[in-house]
């Protein structure tokens, strides 16, 4: 394992460290991953499909619970909504 230190400029850029980037090329795309004080930086062509779909549900969970707390959603009974998972 590889560790470096780096800082955040006041336009919010980060440098990778030459030595921590040797294998990421000008232009690629990379992902950050971020919960509470931890952050991962992942290229995105190393994404597998779980990860994706992981992604994806931990967004709509988030976007869930914002409706939720704005009092945006909707009491039904639960037949109801297993027949609406059904069709997801």
């Amino acid at each position: 394992m590889n560790i470096a230190i780096t800082k955040m400029s006041s336009k919010g850029q980060i440098v990778i460290p030459a030595e921590m980037r040797e294998d990421i090329e000008e232009g690629e795309k990379l992902i950050i991953i971020k919960s509470d004080q931890h952050m991962i930086l992942k290229k995105a062509t190393a994404l597998d499909k779980q990860l994706e779909e992981d992604l994806l549900f931990a967004k709509r969970t988030e976007e869930a619970w914002k409706k939720y707390d704005n009092g945006e959603f909707e009491s039904i009974p639960a037949d109801d909504f297993l027949k609406e998972l059904e069709k997801c």
